[in-house]
């Protein structure tokens, strides 16, 4: 059985690793010319980091990352609304990773290159279209290098793997249009910085109008990290026409992003000056989609963006792929049959994908410091005044149990 991934992005690789890991036989297919360290910080929750560590890849993950020990949200003012400890620290069997995404991605794709050759892993390929029979799927990728004829590949099974504009679902929803874009922008950013706190710790700053993320993402060589920092502001209200696809990562200027960072205030950083020792800073809309009501046709199925993307709150855009990796590989493993592998799959991660995503557009557990902005907005002397720590507790909390990384888990449930 030949499975063919459309997308080298976190979850189309984890994928891969996942299915070859089972015996499975993975060609993987790439739009870009090459698999390069791109991209700012993420972060990965420990539910995901478990599958990559059954992977064999935490020393890997170790060696580019920071095992995340704090996580505390505060007012546009640093005023802490909630801390709570993360990971290993929390008691999780593994850490949660805050990480340059580029070598996270590149972790992974090693490793691919080392377990499935050179050979399954086809760059400056981008998929096109594809037909399915009775007896398998011909996917068509074209030559995005040389603009070429391309190449055709046959298999059992396609995974569309490609991300928020992915070409599988654009086959499906060919009427679905541009993603949900409701006027925020992001503006984020990395460069060498004297450790701040203890080198583990991340912030989340603002309030209804924005929010300012803050933390490290490599581990600290002679005093100093690389540190990532968000600015997210709503600039316009309203539903709205994202910037389209071939602007959504691009270079901004100081003079753009400084005046909405001086606008928060984080114990201990001087965030005027991190911004400006940015060597480059990038632009995002902050968008997603509506929830579907199927993944898989057939032979095809969506994974990861391409089937869930999500507001990037809650840490759980790169994780949620990576879940789904897993399941996936999982009943390709033991299904009689590569279609009920995928509805299988389907059936058990787009109902739970779907309420990440709704319930991240309504702020995710940043809504915690949005709810005492509310109460509060001058800032407070006592919070339990403003948001008692129950209220608070079940902003936070039920977000970790409803996107699945609230309890430590010693032994993973089988079918």
């Amino acid at each position: 059985m030949t499975i063919i991934v459309a997308g080298a992005g976190i979850g189309g690789l984890t994928t891969a690793l996942m299915l070859n890991a089972r015996g499975l036989d993975v060609v993987v297919y790439e739009a870009a010319r090459e698999v390069r360290e791109v991209g700012v910080g993420i972060n990965v929750l420990p539910h995901a980091i478990k599958e990559l560590a059954e992977l064999g890849l935490l020393p890997a993950l170790d060696a580019v990352g920071v095992r995340t020990r704090k996580l505390s949200y505060l007012t546009k003012q640093g005023q802490e609304v909630w801390s709570e400890l993360r990971g290993t620290h929390a008691g999780h069997e593994v850490p949660q990773f805050s990480i340059h995404r580029g070598r996270l991605q590149k972790v992974i794709y090693d490793a691919v290159l080392e377990r499935l050759g050179p050979s399954r892993v086809r760059t400056g390929r981008r998929l096109e279209g594809f037909v399915q029979d009775d007896g398998g799927v011909t996917a068509h990728f074209s030559d995005s290098l040389m603009g070429g004829a391309g190449e055709t590949c046959r298999g059992e099974v396609l995974i569309c793997a490609d991300g928020i504009h992915s070409v599988g679902r654009r086959v499906f929803y060919p009427n679905e249009g541009s993603p949900s874009w409701q006027g925020v922008v992001m503006w984020r950013g990395a460069t060498e910085w004297p450790v701040w706190e203890d080198g583990e710790t991340m912030a989340i700053g603002g309030g209804l109008g924005g929010k300012f993320v803050l933390y490290p993402i490599a581990p600290a060589v002679k005093g100093k990290q690389l540190m990532n920092w968000v600015v997210n502001i709503r600039v316009k209200d309203g539903a709205m026409s994202p910037p389209p696809p071939d602007s959504w990562s691009r270079q901004a200027s100081l003079a753009q992003v400084l005046p909405h960072a001086l606008r928060f205030h984080v114990p201990g950083m001087d965030i005027g000056g991190l911004v400006k020792k940015t060597p480059a800073i990038f632009e995002y809309p902050m968008a997603d989609r509506d929830p579907l009501p199927r993944w898989t046709f057939g032979r095809v199925t969506l994974l990861g963006d391409a089937a869930h993307p999500m507001y990037p709150v809650g840490s759980n855009g790169a994780s949620q792929a990576i879940l789904d990796a897993r399941c996936l590989a999982d009943n390709m493993a033991r299904a009689e049959h590569p279609r009920a592998a995928l509805w299988a799959y389907e059936k058990e991660r787009l109902p739970k994908t779907a309420e990440v995503v709704r319930t991240n557009r309504l702020g995710g557990p940043e809504r915690v410091i949005d709810e005492v902005e509310k109460r509060a907005p001058a800032g407070f002397k006592d919070v339990e005044k403003v948001l008692c720590l129950a209220d608070r507790k079940a902003i936070v909390g039920g977000y970790a149990s409803m996107a699945g990384f609230s309890k430590v888990t010693a032994a993973r449930k089988r079918a």
